[in-house]
C-alpha cells in the first residue's frame, strides 16, 4: 500500500488569543483560530478578499508557547495535520462534524513593529520573541595588529 500524507501549511493571522486548558494528566491544550485570505476577481472583474477561518489545536509545550507568545492579530506560520471528528448533538440528535488542524510546528512571523495585533495603548505587554540570528559579539573576535576586528586571509583555515 502506498504511503499517505496528511500535512497542512498555513500562514495567516490569529483571530483570537489562544485559550489554554489542562487535561487531567496535566497536558496543556491550546485552541485558537487562524485567518487566511485570498484575493479573487468577482464576476464584474473587481478584486475581492476571501477569508477562510481555520480551527487550530496545539498540545504540550507547543500549547504553552502559543499561549505565551501568540496574540490576536499576530502573523504565524503553522505546520500540522487535519483531524476530523463527529458526534451526535444531544439536543437535536443531528450528526455534527468538526475539522481541526493539529499543530506540529509554529513560527511567529514579523516583529513588534509589524502590526502583530499589539495596538497602541492596549495594555498588553509586547512579547520579545525574536527569531533572528544574533549579531556576532565583536569582543570575541580575534584581533590582529592594533585591535582591528577585520578578517584577513590569514584568519581563513583553508
Amino acid at each position: 500500500m502506498a504511503k499517505s500524507v496528511n500535512k497542512v501549511i498555513l500562514i495567516g493571522n490569529l483571530g483570537k488569543d489562544p485559550e489554554v486548558k489542562y487535561a487531567p494528566s496535566g497536558m496543556a491544550i491550546a485552541r485558537f483560530s487562524l485567518a487566511t485570505t485570498d484575493r479573487v476577481k468577482d464576476k464584474d472583474g473587481n478584486w475581492q478578499d476571501r477569508t477562510e477561518w481555520h480551527n487550530l489545536v496545539a498540545f504540550q509545550r507547543t500549547a504553552e508557547i502559543a499561549s505565551e507568545y501568540l496574540k490576536k492579530g499576530n502573523k504565524v506560520y503553522i505546520e500540522g495535520r487535519l483531524h476530523s471528528d463527529s458526534w451526535d448533538d444531544k439536543e437535536t440528535g443531528q450528526k455534527k462534524y468538526k475539522t481541526e488542524i493539529i499543530i506540529n510546528d509554529l513560527v511567529l512571523l514579523g516583529g513588534p513593529r509589524e502590526g502583530g495585533g499589539e495596538g497602541g495603548g492596549g495594555g498588553r505587554g509586547k512579547s520579545n520573541f525574536d527569531q533572528r540570528t544574533p549579531e556576532p559579539d565583536v569582543s570575541q573576535a580575534p584581533s590582529h595588529s592594533g585591535g582591528s576586528a577585520e578578517i584577513t586571509d590569514e584568519d581563513i583555515p583553508f
